[in-house]
């Protein structure tokens, strides 16, 4: 950033979100929930898609496009329907109900066993972000590197900066605010997976699934059940929830680059969604014994099959628009300044 004017925008854009949210806990959280409760919170849906507008650089735009205008309407959309983390019992106190309707956290119950996740969590962020902070500085070689070995950077970068950004943002509202529930965790070691099923349905981005959960996939298996029967209702809401989340990363895209869709992105999500349709199908009518492969080839045909179609849909759009360039020199604005602060 080349002054302060971003920063101060951001700043305004949070506290205008913190007060849409004051009026969200006053009035709509006492408006019977349905249509009514929707008309009375349309008008802060409408504003928080309007509030990232002014933001330029990726990294204090990213955090804010997805925290506002994927989760946090979502949950408000959720909430209009007494559905979704915001529709407690008992009603969730204001601080609460602000944190978890913009920030990605969920709140756990206690009794649910959390030690064995999180006792290597620190060490394994650790390792993380010190391999994030290896991949921004090769990008100051990669003039010198070959193509695929940047796109190869470039996906892992994707991963770990998402990861690290909404580990950190929960780190930090437990230890300010010291919510008195525990926080789920926002990934599962995606890189685990077994299957596609197993990637998008229990390690990546488990925020967004909990959240599309109730606001695609179920209500999407209500319609269809009495007409297909419930066992095979899944097989269209998965693909239904893919569309959804292909959809709501062209609006992200949008947002970034600020030209017109080309839409590779909603085909990635499609493509893994059809995909994952036809796994789930097949588990079903053949014995998944029958088909089982050693979790060491299951696990690198997995991800070989999420990377390269990654780099072919997924990567494009951002490439093409020079986002990823943009968000290079973002870290090197950050590199020189702790180099400056050091010396």
């Amino acid at each position: 950033m080349e002054d302060n004017s971003e920063l101060k925008t951001f700043i305004k854009i949070w506290f205008t979100a913190i007060a849409s949210l004051c009026y969200c806990y006053f009035i709509p959280n006492h408006i019977p929930h349905g249509f009514r409760r929707l008309l009375s919170l349309l008008p802060v849906i409408i504003v928080f898609f309007l509030l990232p507008l002014p933001l330029t650089t990726v990294h204090l735009a990213g955090p804010t496009i997805f925290y506002l205008v994927w989760l946090g309407n979502f949950k408000l959309l959720l909430f209009a329907f007494n559905r979704g983390p915001l529709s407690s019992k008992p009603p969730l106190k204001l601080l609460n109900f602000i944190s978890i309707a913009l920030l990605p956290i969920n709140p756990k119950h206690r009794d649910r066993d959390l030690d064995s996740v999180s006792s290597h969590k620190p060490i394994l962020l650790a390792v993380k972000a010190l391999i994030l902070a290896l991949i921004v500085v090769a990008y100051q070689y990669r003039d010198n590197l070959h193509p695929n070995v940047i796109l190869g950077f470039y996906c892992c970068n994707v991963y770990l900066g998402v990861e690290l950004v909404l580990a950190i943002t929960a780190f930090l509202v437990r230890f300010i605010l010291r919510f008195d529930f525990e926080i789920e965790p926002q990934f599962n070691e995606p890189y685990l997976a077994s299957s596609l099923q197993d990637f998008w349905g229990r390690r990546w981005n488990l925020m967004v699934t909990r959240i599309l959960r109730p606001a695609v996939y179920d209500p999407v298996r209500e319609v269809l059940s009495p007409a297909i029967g419930k066992t095979w209702s899944r097989l269209p809401a998965i693909v239904a929830t893919f569309v959804v989340s292909g959809l709501m990363h062209e609006l992200i895209y949008w947002y970034f680059t600020r030209v017109r869709p080309t839409w590779e992105v909603t085909w990635f999500f499609v493509v893994h969604g059809v995909c994952t349709a036809v796994e789930v199908a097949v588990k079903k009518v053949v014995d998944g014994r029958l088909l089982r492969l050693h979790r060491a080839v299951s696990g690198v045909v997995t991800v070989a099959f999420v990377a390269v179609t990654g780099v072919w849909l997924f990567l494009p759009q951002i490439l093409r628009n020079g986002v990823d360039v943009k968000a290079i020199d973002e870290y090197k604005v950050v590199v020189n300044f702790l180099k400056s602060k050091m010396e």
